[in-house]
């Protein structure tokens, strides 16, 4: 337990930081699962708009910590991927 007055205070804006990254985090993967969607129906335009907007979220968020850079890059690559095969 927090003992002094600012061990308590950051107690409250880890708190604070956790809420927040996790709706970055659920925001992401929404994203992300939009376009799985789309590539398990087999909707190439549809799948690309989606890619479209799934990259910048999660370049966002690689950005704001939530996601290392790497692993970022990687799932938009294995997306943009996945999302080329569609024919």
């Amino acid at each position: 337990m927090a003992n002094t007055k600012s061990a308590k205070k950051m107690v409250r804006k880890i708190a604070k930081r956790t809420e927040v990254n996790k709706a970055r985090r659920s925001r992401m993967r929404s994203f992300i699962r939009s376009v799985e969607e789309a590539i398990t129906a087999g909707n190439k335009s549809e799948a690309q708009e989606a890619l479209k907007n799934a990259e910048p979220a999660i370049m966002r968020n690689s950005q704001k910590g939530i996601m290392h850079k790497r692993a970022a890059s990687r799932k938009v690559s294995r997306l943009s991927k996945r999302v080329a095969k569609l024919g």
